[in-house]
C-alpha cells in the first residue's frame, strides 16, 4: 500500500436514508484511526459533503474527488462504506470504470478493501444493493405519504399558524393550531377581505403587531416577508384543503381558518399576485366597492390642494370613481364622487343599524340565559352529523368487503367508492364547522352587537382603516352607480333595522316620562324588552 495515495471523503444527507448513518465527526474520527493502523497515506485534508447520494451529477465535493484521481493526485478512497460513494448506478459505474482502468488502485472502507483485480461482481453487487435500497425508501416514502393525505393531514412543515405536533412520532404527526400565531394570521386574511393591499398587511402585521415567523433549526424567528405573505394568501390549507404539486386536492383533517369562499375572495383581489405598485396615499374605500354597471374596482385619487375662501384654508380632496379597465366593457360610469359624498351614504346606513347600549346589554344578557338551549340544540346536531360520518364510513368499509370477495367489478367499484368519500367528506366538513360555531358563537354574538352600538360613532372619528374594516363588516357586494352605493346588508343585521326603531321610539317615550318606576311603566319596559328578545 506504500504506494497509493489517499483522499478520505465523508458524506451525510439529512434525508431518511441517512439517519442511521454516523455523523461525519464520528466517520472522519474513525477513518483517521484506521488510517493510522493500517498505516495509509492520506494527502490534503479530508473532503466532506452533506448531500444525498441517490441522483446522480448532483455532488460537487464527490466529482472534485474523482477529477483530483483522474488527473493523478491520488489513487486511493478512504470512506466509511461503499454507499458512501454512491447510491445510485449512473455514480457507481463511474467508480467501478475508474477502479478497472487502475486510476483508483484502492477502496478501502472500515469492513473491507476493493481493488482493480478483485471480482468486479462484488463491487456491482454491493452498489446495487444501495441503489436498491433508495428505491424501496422511495416507494415506502411515496405510500406513507399517500396513507397520510388520505387520512388529512399534511406529510410536510405545517404553515404559519400551524405546528407539526411533536408529541407523536416522526411519520404520524397531526397538524394542531399554533396558539401564538393562529389568530394573528386569521386577523392577516380578515385584513385582506376588508380591502387592505398585500403591502399593507404586511406593514401592519410586522410593524404594528410585532408578528415574527416560528423559530426553527436553521431559520425563522424574524419579520414575515413579502413572499412569506403571498404563500399564505395562496395555500388552500387555510382553507381545509390540502394541495399537491400534481394537482390533487384531499380534505385536511386540521382544524380551517378561513372558508373556501373568503380564499376565492382574496385570490380575485389579488389578480395576477404580482407586485403591487407602491401606495402614497390610503383610501377608506377602494378595494371595496365596484361600479355596478361594468363591475371594475372603484378607486380613488386625491387632486391638488385648492384655497377655499370661506374657510380660508387649503383643502385637498379625494375623488373615486370607476377603474374602467374592462377593455370589452363600455362603461357609462365616468362621473368622479367626492369621499365626504360616500362617508355621509355609509354614516346613514350605519344609523340605520346602530342600537342604544341598554339594547345591546339586554341582547346579551338574553342570549347567555338561552345558552344552555343553544348548546343542547347543537349537541343534537352534532350527534346527528357524526352518525351520518359513521354511517358513511361503515359503507365505505363495506364496500370494501364487496371487492375482496368479488361481488363488485373494478369499474363498479371505483364509482361507488368516489360516490360516498364525497358524502365522507361532506358529512367531516360540516361536523367541522359546527364544532367550530359552538366554540365561536357566543364571542361572536358579543362582537356582532357591540358593532351595532358602536360602529357609527367610530366611523365618525376613526382613521381610513377603521371606515374600510366597518363598511365590510355591514356586508357584502358594494356597488356604486352615479354615485350612489348599494350593498348586501349582513342576515344578522336586517331584524335590528326592521325592529328596532319602533322598540327605541316606545323605550326613549319611557325614559322622557319624568314619572318614577311603577307598575304600569315597567309593564311597558318588560314589554319592550321580551320584543328585543323575540
Amino acid at each position: 500500500m506504500n504506494d497509493i495515495k489517499y483522499f478520505i471523503y465523508a458524506r451525510k444527507s439529512s434525508e431518511s436514508e441517512d439517519r442511521q448513518v454516523q455523523s461525519i465527526e464520528a466517520q472522519l474520527e474513525r477513518l483517521q484511526a484506521l488510517a493510522k493502523d493500517l498505516q495509509l497515506e492520506i494527502i490534503r485534508k479530508p473532503f466532506i459533503e452533506a448531500k444525498s447520494a441517490k441522483t446522480p451529477n448532483t455532488r460537487r465535493v464527490f466529482e472534485e474527488v474523482l477529477d483530483r484521481i483522474d488527473k493523478g493526485e491520488a489513487n486511493g478512497i478512504l470512506c466509511w462504506k461503499i454507499n458512501r460513494l454512491s447510491r445510485n448506478p449512473i455514480d457507481s459505474g463511474k467508480i467501478q470504470w475508474m477502479l478497472q482502468q487502475g486510476k483508483i488502485k484502492s477502496i478501502q472502507t472500515i469492513e473491507r478493501e476493493y481493488k482493480p483485480e478483485d471480482n468486479a461482481l462484488i463491487l456491482s453487487v454491493e452498489s446495487g444493493v444501495s441503489n436498491q435500497f433508495i428505491l424501496d425508501l422511495s416507494r415506502d416514502t411515496k405510500r406513507g405519504l399517500e396513507r397520510k393525505l388520505e387520512k388529512g393531514w399534511l406529510p410536510n412543515l405545517a404553515p404559519l399558524g400551524y405546528l407539526n405536533d411533536k408529541t407523536k412520532e416522526q411519520g404520524a404527526r397531526d397538524i394542531i393550531i399554533d396558539p401564538e400565531r393562529f389568530d394573528l394570521v386569521r386577523k392577516m386574511w380578515d385584513l385582506m377581505l376588508s380591502g387592505y393591499s398585500v403591502a399593507e398587511v404586511l406593514e401592519t402585521a410586522n410593524e404594528r403587531w410585532g408578528f415574527r415567523t416560528r423559530k426553527l433549526k436553521r431559520k425563522g424567528g424574524n419579520k414575515l416577508s413579502s413572499s412569506g405573505l403571498y404563500r399564505i394568501f395562496s395555500n388552500k390549507f387555510y382553507a381545509g384543503l390540502i394541495t399537491r404539486t400534481d394537482g390533487r386536492e384531499y380534505q385536511g383533517s386540521h382544524k380551517r381558518m378561513i372558508t373556501l369562499d373568503e380564499f376565492y375572495r382574496v385570490q380575485e383581489m389579488m389578480g395576477n399576485k404580482g407586485k403591487t405598485r407602491p401606495k402614497t396615499h390610503h383610501f377608506a374605500f377602494t378595494g371595496v366597492i365596484r361600479c355596478a354597471d361594468c363591475g371594475c374596482l372603484v378607486t380613488a385619487e386625491q387632486k391638488a390642494p385648492k384655497w377655499i375662501k370661506s374657510e380660508n384654508r387649503y383643502r385637498t380632496y379625494t375623488y373615486y370613481h370607476c377603474t374602467g379597465k374592462k377593455r370589452d366593457a363600455q362603461c357609462s360610469q365616468t362621473k368622479f364622487v367626492r369621499e365626504e359624498i360616500i362617508e355621509e351614504q355609509v354614516d346613514s346606513l350605519l344609523a340605520e343599524y346602530t342600537i342604544l347600549p341598554e339594547f345591546r346589554d339586554w341582547a346579551l344578557k338574553i342570549l347567555n340565559e338561552s345558552s344552555d338551549k343553544e348548546i343542547a340544540d347543537r349537541t343534537k346536531i352534532n350527534e346527528s352529523l357524526q352518525k351520518a360520518v359513521n354511517d358513511s364510513q361503515k359503507k365505505l368499509d363495506n364496500l370494501t368487503q364487496m371487492r375482496l370477495k368479488d361481488l363488485l367489478d373494478d369499474n363498479e367499484y371505483l364509482e361507488q367508492k368516489k360516490s360516498l368519500k364525497n358524502e365522507l367528506e361532506g358529512n367531516r366538513s360540516k361536523l367541522r364547522e359546527t364544532e367550530e360555531r359552538a366554540d365561536d358563537w357566543l364571542e361572536l354574538t358579543e362582537k356582532a352587537f357591540d358593532f351595532a352600538t358602536y360602529a357609527r360613532s367610530n366611523f365618525q372619528k376613526g382613521d381610513w382603516r377603521t371606515r374600510k374594516d366597518i363598511l365590510m363588516a355591514l356586508g357584502q357586494n358594494f356597488t356604486m352607480q352615479d354615485g350612489k352605493l348599494s350593498f348586501q346588508a349582513c342576515k344578522w343585521l336586517e331584524p335590528i333595522r326592521k325592529g328596532y326603531p319602533a322598540l327605541a321610539k316606545e323605550y326613549k317615550r319611557l325614559e322622557l316620562n319624568k314619572k318614577p318606576l311603577n307598575k304600569a311603566k315597567t309593564e311597558a319596559l318588560s314589554s319592550v324588552i321580551t320584543q328585543w328578545g323575540g
